[in-house]
């Protein structure tokens, strides 16, 4: 049996900016993107911690070291700039696996930049 798991998270990220007439998506740093090992157009959940909003979308890099979460399209109205979000991908695995595989955990600053 193959089951779905969490791969990856970035828990606590301050939305920097939402752009309604937009291409739906989320655009992430790059940085934080290359942390968690998610890629470009991979399909993400987000949970909005200050309204309860949970949607789906896909990841578009975002400029490098900028701390950049912007909500793209429809889900720019999921959220108000300076909420606060989690962002997670999934991945499918062989349950024996899914066992033992431990998700990528990313906690980054005040400022969405990796701590050090």
């Amino acid at each position: 049996m193959i089951i779905e798991i969490l791969k990856s998270k970035i828990h606590r990220v301050k939305v920097t900016q939402a752009e309604l007439n937009y291409v739906g998506s989320i655009t992430i740093d790059e940085d934080l993107m290359d942390a968690a090992q998610i890629i470009a157009n991979e399909k993400v959940q987000i949970v909005n911690n200050n309204n309860g909003e949970r949607f789906e979308t896909y990841v578009i890099k975002g400029e490098r070291g900028t701390g950049m979460v912007c909500l793209n399209g429809a889900t720019a109205r999921k959220v108000q700039v300076g909420d606060i979000l989690i962002i997670m991908s999934y991945g499918s695995l062989p349950v024996e696996e899914a066992r033992t595989y431990k998700p990528v955990l990313v906690f980054p600053d005040d400022n969405n930049r990796l701590l050090k």
